[in-house]
């Protein structure tokens, strides 16, 4: 568990070093060049119809903490794949899809989750950038859905006197695998992504979920759900963070434009 923290904190003044650096690097507003304002509007009537270029940026990567806890953690295992399309000057459709294995023991029972989820929703990035700056700090909504299946390792016997000690069983009625179950959830993200390279962005959010459906045996409920965490009995929201790298695949068509007339 300690080690868990320390990669934590490691990764996390990673994050706050790289905003420092990609800052740093960028171009300033009195870099860009001042030629375009020289031109009369008769040189401008004299030129082809200019046309707009759109960049579709679409970037693709892993969430990092999840492989960190898998070499840390015996009784998880973990991957998960995150990408978004910008499809507007501020919009992103994202997604994530990932798979988780858990293993959970409480005090009356010891259980193992395992299955896979996917995520999507859009994000909207509130950053205002400078010229020259590609980061974002967004608002974002998903719909998440799970399946996956519960395996009751054992549990203790529950009785009413104490003669005898009540050691936890392996071979009880309750005990087996639970297939195909699948829980649905609604999640609002907030989080930041910037810009380390031209290519490689590091990225980090928290997020907010409320359970919508939740499909379970009838003696053994959801307790916990790959892609959300764990789930109460009387509480149908939880929360959850990711860290992210991601890479730019960035690809772009020509939009014809109107040349302006000349006067």
């Amino acid at each position: 568990m300690n080690n868990k923290h320390t990669w934590l904190f490691i990764i996390s003044c990673l994050f706050l070093s790289m905003v420092t650096i990609a800052q740093e690097n960028k171009k300033t507003t009195e870099e860009i060049s001042e030629e375009t304002k020289e031109k009369t509007s008769e040189e401008m009537s004299k030129e082809k119809p200019a046309k707009e270029t759109i960049t579709l940026a679409l970037r693709a990567g892993i969430d990092l903490y999840k492989p960190i806890r898998t070499q840390f953690d015996k009784e998880f295992q973990g991957l998960e794949f995150v990408g978004d399309l910008k499809v507007g000057k501020r919009l992103y459709i994202a997604s994530e899809i990932g798979a988780e294995k858990r293993t959970i023991e409480y005090e009356n029972l010891n259980f193992t989750t395992s299955g896979s989820y996917i995520k999507l929703g859009i994000d909207y990035n509130m950053y205002n950038n400078w010229v020259g700056l590609n980061n974002d700090i967004f608002l974002g909504l998903r719909f998440g859905r799970s399946i996956h299946s519960q395996t009751l390792n054992n549990y203790l016997i529950y009785i009413n006197h104490h003669y005898w000690d009540t050691p936890l069983t392996a071979r009880g009625f309750a005990n087996g695998e639970r297939k195909t179950l699948s829980t649905g959830w609604l999640e609002v993200v907030f989080g930041t992504k910037v810009e380390i390279t031209s290519k490689f962005f590091l990225g980090i959010s928290l997020r907010v979920h409320r359970i919508l459906s939740n499909q379970q045996s009838d003696n053994f409920g959801n307790l916990y759900v790959p892609g959300f965490g764990k789930v109460t009995d009387g509480n149908n929201f939880g929360s959850s963070f990711n860290y992210t790298l991601t890479y730019s695949l960035p690809f772009r068509f020509k939009k014809k434009v109107k040349a302006p007339k000349a006067f």
